[in-house]
């Protein structure tokens, strides 16, 4: 057995095809010279995948306003949950917590200082409303 390559494998060629004949029966392919299996080609070079990681990583702007924007209806939207569970005096602690996980996600800056002004007028009131919720004892 011979070994060519780095890796220690050979290309497999193509294997020689039976013919057949109109009698239906089967017929062994023709001897032949020994074949020479092909050389192994060295491998790529994985560039190809490291650019299309590299352009994975580069965030376009329109999706990072749209995700903030998300983020941001998405704390108006527990925040007029908490108001109706106060009004009907029925607050589940859990709402406290999803107002809490959202609040992190509204320090992140879009780059456009209209939005990124709206995003810190809702977190302002998202931590307000935490910290009344908060009981006198802690700090």
């Amino acid at each position: 057995m011979r070994i060519y390559g780095p890796n220690g494998t050979a290309a497999a060629g193509p294997g020689p095809s039976a013919r057949r004949t109109s009698s239906g029966t089967f017929v062994l392919p023709e001897a032949s010279s020994s074949q020479q299996p092909a050389a192994t080609s060295a491998p790529r070079s994985l560039t190809g995948i490291d650019a299309l990681l590299a352009l994975q990583g580069v965030e376009d702007p329109t999706e990072r306003r749209k995700r903030a924007v998300t983020r941001g209806r998405s704390a108006l939207d527990i925040l007029d949950e908490m108001k109706m569970a106060l009004l009907a005096g029925d607050l589940d602690p859990a709402i406290l917590g999803r107002l809490a996980a959202i609040a992190a996600g509204l320090k992140e800056t879009t780059g456009d200082p209209g939005l990124d002004g709206v995003l810190a007028e809702i977190e302002l009131r998202v931590e307000v409303e935490l910290a009344k919720m908060k009981p006198l004892g802690t700090v």
